[in-house]
């Protein structure tokens, strides 16, 4: 558990590395339920497989975590309150900060670029962070991102130019239902942009990745783990 001094205060967040020696960074950014124990386990997975990996609270400015009485299966309307409270130029401000904690740390492996994976909320807070260190972040996951295709100037996808990023983006099958044009938007986003991108509509509904939640969805979280770990094995290399 370690906690993060930023501009708008102190950040907690889980902190976990390989024992073997300095490994690439990650910065997780979780969906709107938080900083929990399914993060966790995710964060340290991620680690046994090679990276130091840093999992954050997005809501520190409101409460510590956990933020959601009962993880995965909070209703959501506690929550959502949390998420509306944070800005694009909060995102901005938090990725910096959280970048440059990382890379403070001796377990981060300085020589090799970071990545970062965001969940639902998380995936427009990953592409924002790529923004802000362009030179550090070369992997950006997010799986089942919400409005990463919207019409305001700093939509997600406007923004991909602006990142050095290698993308791996993955779609819920019912977000993809309800704007199918969003994908076709991404991809020729990421090819204009000239960035390497796998962009997929997985057969999972919204959420499926976190294993406490109402619609995990084992065998697509499996599927959507090994892409990441693949695509973080070729672009932080």
């Amino acid at each position: 558990e370690v906690t993060i001094a930023t501009a708008d205060g102190n950040c907690d967040a889980y902190f976990v590395a390989p024992t073997s020696g300095p490994a690439p960074g990650v910065l997780v950014w979780p969906d709107v339920f938080g900083l929990r124990p399914a993060f966790r386990q995710m964060g340290r997975r991620l680690a046994e497989s090679g990276y130091s990996v840093l999992v954050v609270n997005p809501f520190y400015r409101q409460k510590k975590a956990p933020t959601a009485a009962q993880g995965g299966q909070t209703p959501i309307a506690e929550v959502m309150p949390l998420m509306q409270a944070l800005t694009p130029a909060m995102h901005l401000s938090d990725g910096k900060a959280f970048v440059a904690w990382l890379d403070a740390q001796r377990e981060v492996d300085k020589a090799r670029k970071l990545g970062t994976t965001g969940y639902c909320m998380g995936g427009p807070i990953a592409v924002r962070t790529a923004t802000v260190a362009p030179g550090r972040v070369g992997a950006v996951g997010t799986f089942h991102g919400a409005a990463m295709v919207t019409a305001a100037p700093d939509s997600p996808h406007r923004l991909v130019a602006q990142t050095q990023a290698r993308y791996l983006i993955a779609v819920a099958q019912n977000d993809d239902a309800k704007d199918p044009e969003a994908k076709v938007t991404l991809r020729t986003a990421l090819e204009s942009a000239k960035l390497p991108a796998e962009v997929e509509v997985y057969p999972a509904a919204h959420g499926w990745c976190p294993p406490d939640t109402q619609v995990y969805d084992a065998a697509q979280s499996e599927r959507a783990w090994t892409r990441l770990l693949a695509t973080f094995s070729t672009a932080l290399a």
